[in-house]
């Protein structure tokens, strides 16, 4: 899944580097591997990780595969990219593939799929699974599980691994992308799962199901005596009505949360297995660079299957032989109406009569009256040397950035998006990622 590829320079006086197989991902030959089931693209927000996944899933399926995309994107951007009107909690098929030839020579013919995790949804798919219709009906009703499955910490990660595990069970797609949820820290996506086990079967849930079990009025008292501070508090501030929603929460609950811990630790074992592939995705900079190689420290310390970075927006420039010191001094000396030699690679740009703004040469009659002056050649030319200028400073401290990362995980493959002009907003588009992200 690597291939050989060079990289531009750091400065203009350094040699070309050149990338080691080890470091270079190939998308194609992850996503052609038959035996590649579930692709997780991760990282922190803001980085195109929606767009990546996007990406994935339309060039495997183009390719021959049968694909399904599941997102976890509040701005709802992949539905619109992949002409379909809404996403929700069931897989859509998108019409419009183009099949291609891979390099065996075998034409694609697969189907592309997507949908869009409804978190509630998801947990209350779990609860009808799980428990007899009546108990179903108390729980679903019950005030402190409707919060609980609308937003309390850690459930849409959870939900989000529910479901993958939900789409592997099923064995329908050859080929499953996550786009994992936008967490504020990529920990968790790996930690909620067991966290939210742990919530469900930690010493508060035990205790505030010791009154239905104990029975009656002997289980408020064991309550009351167990408990009394913690309920005084919660009484005072929240009032009485909440506890008795969570008892009854946790009491119908009682015969699921065994359930939890069991399907977190499938799914964590899932994640672990060989089919599965995860792609760090980052932008190159030094934050994101930073997020990335701590999660993919994560991802090595809990035995995580690592396919590689995706390496984002990384921005190109058609004249990098021009370096930025030598643009601007060109600019200045254009500024100051001087004569830059082209000399070591340097621009020429010579002042001439024709071209002379000060020329005596009278406008035709029929010129319109210009009251702003218009810029000469010079200074267009020395206003362009400096966004160039500026451009060649960018793709520097993006080198450094990128640098910094293969000199600490120098065993990670990296496969560069080039930035796109515009936002990605159809399938076009997202054939462009994916043309970029294969190289």
């Amino acid at each position: 899944m690597t291939r050989d590829r060079t990289t531009r320079d750091q400065t203009p006086q350094e040699p070309a580097r050149t990338l080691t197989p080890e470091r270079t991902l190939d998308v194609d030959a992850l996503i052609d591997d038959p035996k590649t089931r579930i692709v997780v693209c991760c990282g922190s927000g803001g980085v195109g990780k929606t767009t990546t996944a996007a990406a994935i899933g339309l060039r495997a399926a183009e390719r021959g595969r049968k694909v399904v995309v599941l997102t976890i994107d509040p701005a709802r951007r992949l539905a619109q990219s992949m002409g379909i009107d809404s996403l929700d909690n069931v897989p859509r098929q998108v019409k419009a593939i183009e099949p291609v030839e891979t390099a065996d020579g075998s034409g694609g013919s697969g189907e592309l799929h997507a949908m869009m995790l409804d978190m509630k949804r998801t947990f209350d798919e779990i609860v009808e699974a799980h428990t007899d219709k009546e108990r179903a009906k108390a729980i679903l009703n019950n005030p402190f599980y409707q919060s609980l499955s609308a937003g309390f910490a850690g459930t849409q990660e959870y939900m989000a691994m529910e479901k993958l595990g939900q789409l592997r069970s099923r064995d329908e797609w050859d080929l499953i992308v996550v786009d994992t949820p936008p967490s504020r820290s990529a920990l968790d996506f790996l930690d909620a799962p067991k966290r939210l086990g742990s919530f469900l079967d930690g010493k508060l849930i035990r205790l505030l199901m010791a009154p239905a079990k104990v029975g009656g009025r002997a289980g408020m008292k064991f309550l009351n005596a167990g408990m009394s501070m913690m309920t005084g508090a919660l009484g005072k501030l929240l009032g009485g009505q909440l506890l008795r929603d969570v008892q009854m929460f946790v009491t119908a609950m009682d015969s699921m949360f065994g359930g939890f811990r069991t399907r977190a630790d499938a799914t964590y074992r899932l994640l672990q297995a060989p089919g599965t592939a995860f792609l760090v995705v980052a932008s190159p900079e030094r934050d994101a660079l930073r997020e990335a190689a701590y999660f993919v420290e994560r991802l090595a310390a809990d035995d995580m299957p690592l396919a590689g970075l995706v390496l984002n927006r990384v921005h190109g420039s058609g004249a990098s032989q021009l370096s930025a010191e030598r643009a601007l001094a060109a600019a200045e000396n254009l500024e100051e109406g001087g004569i830059v030699d082209q000399e070591d690679g340097k621009v020429a740009v010579r002042n001439s009569p024709e071209n002379d703004a000060t020329s005596e040469t009278p406008a035709p009659s029929d010129s319109p009256d210009l009251s702003v002056e218009s810029p000469s050649v010079e200074q267009l030319t020395a206003g362009l040397l400096r966004l160039h200028a500026e451009r060649m400073q960018l793709l520097d401290r993006e080198q450094r950035t990128r640098d910094r990362f293969t000199a600490l995980h120098p065993e990670v493959a990296v496969a560069e998006v080039a930035a796109l002009p515009g936002d990605v907003h159809d399938l076009a588009g997202l054939r462009a990622v994916g043309d970029r992200l294969a190289g």
